[in-house]
């Protein structure tokens, strides 16, 4: 039996704000840096165990939300604290609190300046993300995603590189010009769609095609903006390389996949007309993300930068496969995102590893490394093979998926391509080739080759902490590149329900709307 169902538990409530009350509780009694690390660890690992039941007790033979939460929140505009997750939301509940828990244990040493600041603004942070991925309402949606931007801009602001100010000016402007479309939108669906916020009641509100048309742009905005999507991702690669280590996990494992997760959440199953008439425009921004921006990567001499690049290429495979309207590809989006949250996550802090101890992100400063760090360079070497997709790695089968789904796509796409998607999947196959020239290429010149740099012999192989907070992310990704089927099987009864839902189209409910309009307005009293 499920755990909501037993103890009416708000697991949800819990989950969110348990991090929040933890940070209050730190900033007023814990003192000490020492004290500080532990208390934020504690609470992050509290978190984390919270979060588990929503795995243990899911139900994964339904596509209905699940741990469902309600309260009025601001009744005189029908604002409510609505909770809920369903297959599609629940995995990037506990992906946000493992990663939390990892980034807090990276950052264990590196951070030695406003120790107790910087571990406050994470757990504060991590309730914003967990709440994004929660919320049935789309007033405290927004409140979660935009809230977010607080913590995220200073971590970057205060403990990033030297051109921080710069790097967190950008993205805190790119996402809130984003944002500021999306509230727009929010605000004409409430009052299109019977004063309501609740999402769930967008997703049965037949909006017409003008409406789905401008309502779509302006979401797209939002979203496209946090994947980031080409031409507005350039925020992301200053972001990566001013942002301490961690904050670059956090970036990358958690951050990119609120602007997918809100093509799922919103786009597709509220305005499937539109989202079906954009789909060859949406094809085109993924392919170009997929194929320029890997070759963009090849030309980067700072390894934070080539990650980056690297990460807005995965996350096009993750765009491609979520208008493609087919269950694989769908499956394929959602299981990319989980991937490529441990895959990046892990190279990112393979790069602060090497950091910690010459200071310095260059790829022509290393050479021959695993003369000196051989674990490490086992590590890194099994990340490098997961970013390249090769079989047994998460991310082959997140790509496979996305391929087989785009070769057979569904017709609502199909019948949208002037071109035939057995042609885009081609196309999209190029990624493996080119993910593995310029990851195995950096591979080869900051781990292989002989050692002649002075600075680069004095480095020492990995700590335990260092490697305790890889030994997770190693087996995760060995887990579910071997044994996908348990997080399939949770995703797939909530995938193949948006499929329906981006495939039905709403133009005849609204136009049989429309007609029973006279009538209705005859008889209303």
């Amino acid at each position: 039996m499920e755990l909501n169902n037993i103890m009416n538990f708000p697991i949800l409530s819990l989950s969110i704000f348990l991090p929040t009350l933890g940070a209050l509780v730190i900033w007023l009694f814990v003192r000490g840096d020492r004290a500080v690390r532990w208390a934020s660890l504690a609470v992050s690992i509290a978190t984390f165990l919270v979060t588990l039941p929503l795995a243990l007790s899911f139900d994964t033979s339904t596509a209905h939300m699940q741990f469902e939460e309600f309260a009025p929140w601001i009744p005189t505009f029908n604002v409510n604290y609505q909770l809920g997750v369903d297959g599609i939301s629940m995995p990037f509940v506990l992906l946000t609190s493992l990663l939390t828990i990892i980034c807090i244990v990276s950052a264990w040493e590196c951070i030695q300046s406003r120790v107790k600041e910087y571990m406050i603004a994470f757990l504060v942070l991590e309730t914003t993300l967990i709440g994004v991925f929660c919320a049935l309402d789309a007033i405290l949606f927004y409140f979660f995603w935009e809230a977010m931007l607080i913590p995220m801009y200073l971590i970057i602001g205060v403990w990033g590189g030297k051109n921080r100010v710069y790097a967190t000016l950008k993205f805190f402007l790119y996402t809130l010009a984003g944002s500021v479309l999306m509230l727009v939108a929010v605000l004409v669906m409430y009052f299109k769609a019977g004063h309501t916020f609740s999402v769930l009641a967008f997703m049965d509100y037949p909006f017409d095609f003008t409406w789905q048309f401008w309502l779509w742009i302006a979401f797209f905005v939002a979203f496209a903006v946090k994947v980031p999507m080409w031409p507005v991702h350039t925020w992301l690669p200053d972001a990566h390389t001013e942002a301490p280590t961690a904050g670059s996990v956090i970036l990358a494992g958690i951050l990119l996949k609120m602007g997918a997760y809100g093509f799922l959440r919103f786009s597709l199953p509220i305005l499937p007309d539109a989202s079906q008439y954009f789909v060859p425009f949406m094809v085109a921004l993924s392919m170009i993300a997929i194929i320029y921006i890997s070759l963009v990567a090849m030309m980067q001499r700072d390894m934070k930068r080539l990650i980056a690049y690297s990460s807005i290429a995965h996350m096009g495979f993750v765009t491609l496969g979520t208008f493609m309207f087919s269950t694989l590809a769908l499956e394929g989006a959602v299981f990319g995102m989980i991937s490529h949250g441990f895959v990046a996550g892990a190279l990112f802090l393979c790069v602060g590893v090497m950091y910690d101890r010459l200071h310095t992100r260059e790829i022509g400063d290393y050479g021959g490394v695993a003369n000196v760090m051989p674990i490490f360079a086992a590590v890194m070497m099994l990340f490098c093979m997961a970013n390249v997709a090769l079989p047994g790695a998460s991310a082959f089968v997140a790509e496979a998926l996305v391929l087989l789904g785009t070769f057979n796509a569904h017709p609502a796409a199909q019948a949208a391509m002037s071109v035939s998607t057995k042609w885009v999947a081609i196309g999209a196959a190029t990624s493996v080739i080119l993910s593995a020239c310029y990851t195995l290429w950096m591979y080869k010149r900051v781990i292989l080759g002989d050692l002649v740099k002075d600075s680069v012999k004095s480095m020492q192989d990995m700590t335990v902490r260092e490697i305790s907070y890889f030994v997770p992310l190693i087996l995760l990704v060995l887990w579910l590149g071997f044994y996908p089927v348990p997080v399939l099987n949770v995703i797939h009864e909530s995938v193949t329900h948006l499929v329906a839902q981006a495939t039905t189209t709403k133009l005849v409910a609204a136009h049989a709307l429309a007609q029973a309009a006279p009538i209705l307005d005859a008889v209303r009293p």
